[in-house]
């Protein structure tokens, strides 16, 4: 479904793994003080001074975790990024810099490299994080992107898993669901091209579900909301593998339970459209679909005043005693056991 842009194709063994590296990361500039040697020597060299330093690794596989049938390259380097840059937002902390490593099979030219790499470097821009190094090597077959991101805090601002007390408010930010909505277009589209290649998709209809999907924001914005409105969480998550799993997450290492409320779950209206037209539960969905990356996080009960009038903010349940156990509350006042039916990465 995506037209290679650029029918040039330069064989990556012509450059060589370092001329690869020089010609991927020339672009690259550093912007953060923390940052006093990024690539070009064995080890990158940083200095945070008195912060706190976070760091969080993901591992993205084709086949797994994105189908180059309908993932541009340009936005899967963006996403590779945004994915990391989540994970660093829900410690509370300020992304700075990342390491990037690719292994890729001899089917991919340098020219797709480069738009790989666009999409890192745009990313790498809009976050205001510097590249610092990484690896290139070889696959068997198909693309594995390995991308390191690593931030800073002060010590009092860092924020756990493991901090929710009963009697907490649980916060989401944005809405949930559409990423998932948005796979679920994708792979019907694909599945249509299958047989007639000469049909052309009117995705206008669903937009804001596709980018959900193919081009993720991370929150970094989050941070400094809450620092204004004088809120400091005492848990945070990001929304990667699904609002259930998420909660479940936090209550376990809150050592916690949760009543979640199904009127309260924020979700689009295009999401509902379009789970109408796919005949599928929208609730279903909105608390076990993934890759929304979002942030769920607690807040102390008497700090509701302060968020309640913020429209980035829903607050969609709250946290009881532990032997409670996690509920879905439904809009009919029936409670269901919560059970985490999001991603799972080693599932068959």
């Amino acid at each position: 479904m995506i037209e290679d842009k650029n029918p040039q194709r330069t064989s990556l063994s012509q450059l060589g793994e370092f001329g690869l590296i020089d010609h991927l990361t020339k672009n690259f500039d550093v912007k953060n003080a923390s940052t006093l040697k990024s690539i070009g020597d064995d080890a990158a060299v940083l200095d945070f001074k008195d912060k706190k330093v976070v760091i969080s690794t993901d591992l993205l596989i084709e086949g797994v975790h994105f189908d180059l049938a309908y993932m541009p390259l340009r936005h899967l380097g963006y996403k590779a990024v945004v994915v990391n840059i989540s994970d660093i937002c829900a410690m509370n902390a300020k992304a700075t810099q990342i390491t990037v490593s690719v292994a890729v099979s001899n089917r991919f030219p340098l020219e797709a490299l480069e738009e790989l790499f666009d999409g890192i470097s745009l990313a790498s821009k809009f976050y205001n994080v510097d590249v610092i190094g990484g690896d290139t090597t070889s696959s068997q077959k198909g693309l594995i992107i390995s991308i390191t991101a690593i931030g800073e805090a002060n010590e009092d601002e860092i924020v756990y898993r493991s901090g929710a007390k009963e009697g907490d408010l649980l916060v989401v930010s944005g809405d949930v669901g559409s990423a998932y909505m948005g796979l679920q277009v994708l792979e019907r589209e694909k599945q249509v091209f299958q047989v007639n290649p000469n049909n052309q998709p009117d995705l206008d209809a669903y937009t804001y579900l596709i980018e959900r999907q193919l081009r993720p924001e991370a929150r970094h914005d989050i941070k400094e909301l809450l620092s204004k409105l004088e809120v400091k969480p005492t848990s945070m998550i990001d929304i990667s593998d699904g609002l259930s799993s998420e909660i479940i997450h936090t209550c376990k290492q809150s050592k916690v339970g949760c009543n979640l409320y199904e009127e309260k779950i924020p979700v689009d209206p295009q999401f509902i459209n379009v789970c109408e037209e796919f005949n599928i539960d929208s609730t279903t969905v909105a608390i076990n679909g993934g890759e929304d990356y979002e942030l769920l996080f607690t807040i102390a009960m008497e700090d509701f005043d302060k968020i309640k009038a913020n429209p980035n903010f829903t607050v969609i349940g709250h946290m009881v005693g532990e032997s409670e156990g996690t509920h879905l509350i439904t809009r009919a006042n029936t409670k269901i056991p919560l059970k985490a039916r999001g991603w799972n990465a080693l599932e068959e």
